[in-house]
């Protein structure tokens, strides 16, 4: 039985984001001509790519199943990094120190790339560049993290200061890790205002957003055009752009094949007086953990109450079922709000790949993005914006992510049964680490 003592008046099952920044009702704009351009996918990725094309003087139609921005960009925590599932000494060992040096480049350009659109756009998204604070969950995880860290910043000038769990409370009211550290230019903002911004100006440079019309097969056609079938008719265009991601639909098997989708969580609390939010997060950062499946804590983009998420990849009746087990996850880091209630609690689906790399490139002539493990605001921005560089002829369309295909299994479909046992492993994994300090 769910408890329903953790649930605020007016609960809401949906996004916290979405009270600002609502789904959508789209008016009809499209003429029916055969844009230059069709893309799948309405996120971050998409409109990404569908504004630099734009504005290089190509035509767009967006084809979305749902309503514009009703998938993760949406949904997620809004946190703006350069943090990646392979650390720059993995890639180095397997790759080459000049190419894990390209990718961190690429990431830290990622970055950037959201402070500068959100600029120069003048998107209103609560962008702070707050610093994030990484909590170690052992002894070991510390100085993993601190050799991790100190390679980047060796190779990558990147930096951060370690802080001993004596020191942590300087950034967040919990003595429940072994210390961690700061990485200061790292930035947060509201994910559903981010993505309304871009929208806004994808419609006002012509851009075309078909929502509720799901894709289903995508042909190639004659004079080496692209016939994309669609539930309501079929679009054809000279070049193809594939940015669902997590929502990857079985109709676009090569795709489906090579992302795997999974359920993340979050909520928000009922909103705090500003002393307390003061107490619990000082110095008002993002927050993440060390472990393979993090809880991830940050304060709302007004500072107003805490949001959270954590329990990825794990099967739940409802989101009202697991909202008691995220509290569990919250109070078990920030004991100060032992008795918080809940003011909307979400899900959503993210995606990883086989590698835990970002991937960009082109298949069966079609272009893709997929695979943001986590990096999904940074990542999605960029990328978008290198698939249309390549569409648009330039050179500055070439990246680091594009050197390896994503990799597949055999008989994977893309049906993602072994998340849950995956993620067991990962638990066991994080545990093993830790006993190694005890």
């Amino acid at each position: 039985m769910t408890d329903e003592s953790c649930f605020a008046p007016g609960f809401k099952e949906q996004p916290y984001w979405w009270d600002a920044a609502p789904l959508p009702t789209l008016r009809e704009t499209d003429t029916g001509a055969a844009p230059d351009v069709a893309i799948v996918g309405s996120g971050y990725t998409g409109l990404s790519a569908a504004l630099r094309l734009l504005r290089g003087g190509r035509s767009v139609t967006i084809l979305d199943a749902d309503d514009a921005g009703y998938g993760a960009s949406r949904r997620n925590a809004g946190y703006i990094g350069r943090t990646l599932k392979r650390d720059v000494t993995w890639l180095a060992e397997r790759y080459g120190l000049d190419h894990a040096v390209a990718i961190y480049r690429e990431l830290d350009g990622a970055l950037k790339l959201v402070q500068r659109l959100i600029a120069e756009e003048g998107i209103d998204c609560g962008l702070k560049i707050c610093g994030r604070f990484i909590g170690a969950t052992s002894p070991a995880h510390y100085e993993i993290l601190a050799a991790d860290l100190a390679a980047m910043k060796r190779h990558l000038g990147f930096d951060f200061h370690m802080l001993s769990r004596t020191e942590q409370r300087t950034e967040m009211a919990t003595d429940f890790y072994h210390g961690g550290a700061v990485i200061p230019d790292l930035g947060a903002l509201h994910p559903g205002l981010y993505h309304k911004g871009l929208l806004d100006r994808v419609l006002a440079a012509g851009g075309v957003v078909r929502a509720r019309n799901p894709v289903l097969g995508i042909d190639a056609g004659e004079g080496g055009r692209f016939r994309l079938r669609t539930s309501r008719g079929e679009v054809v265009a000279r070049d193809v752009i594939v940015a669902t991601n997590g929502y990857t639909p079985a109709q676009l098997p090569w795709q489906a094949r090579r992302v795997i989708p999974f359920a993340a969580y979050m909520a928000a609390t009922e909103p705090l007086a500003p002393e307390r939010m003061a107490r619990l997060i000082p110095n008002g950062r993002t927050c993440i953990e060390t472990q393979m499946n993090i809880t991830y804590i940050r304060p709302a983009a007004d500072g107003s109450r805490i949001l959270f998420g954590g329990l990825t990849g794990s099967t739940a009746a409802s989101v009202r079922a697991i909202a008691p087990r995220l509290r569990r996850l919250l109070t078990q880091v920030l004991p100060d709000l032992e008795g918080v209630r809940l003011s909307h609690a979400w899900t959503g689906k993210c995606a990883g790949t086989f590698d835990f790399m970002p991937h960009i490139g082109v298949a069966q002539g079609i272009h893709y993005a997929l695979g943001y493990n986590f990096a999904g605001v940074p990542m999605g921005t960029w990328l978008g914006r290198k698939l249309a560089l390549k569409i648009l002829g330039s050179a500055e369309g070439a990246s680091a992510f594009e050197r390896h295909a994503p990799p597949t299994l055999p008989l994977y479909g893309g049906n993602p049964w072994f998340v849950p046992l995956a993620m067991r492993y990962f638990e066991w994994h994080d545990r093993r680490i830790a006993r190694r300090g005890a």
